[in-house]
């Protein structure tokens, strides 16, 4: 019976161990996911900020070139804003297929990898 006794309790120490080693994997593992989705947000950000920095800069030249080409400076920014008015209307109807899907699928494809 002692054999028995000792065979059971070494299988539930193997049983605590391979609990407690799931669980650590599981944790680093999420980890690494975490770390990778965070990381892939400040690298983007980081592009997207020079991006807009250079987008801006270069909204405001040919906002003033339209406005040589028109006589007025303040008409090449209403075209501008105009351009940038239709740009937001059609985003606005087709944000789910244009913005909202594909963020979703990289998120998911990042975490699921």
């Amino acid at each position: 019976m002692d054999e028995r006794e000792t065979l059971i309790e070494s299988l539930i120490e193997k049983g605590e161990q391979y609990g407690k080693t799931t669980l650590e994997l599981l944790k680093l593992k999420t980890l690494d996911k975490t770390a990778n989705v965070a990381s892939d947000l400040v690298s983007w950000l980081i592009i997207v900020i020079f991006a807009t920095l250079f987008f801006l800069i270069l909204n405001i030249g040919i906002a003033l070139w339209l406005g040589d080409l028109l006589g007025k400076s303040c008409y090449g920014f209403f075209v501008i804003a105009g351009f940038y008015g239709i740009l937001a209307l059609v985003f606005g109807v087709f944000r789910k297929q244009l913005i909202k899907r594909p963020v979703n699928n990289s998120i998911i494809t990042q975490v699921l990898d």
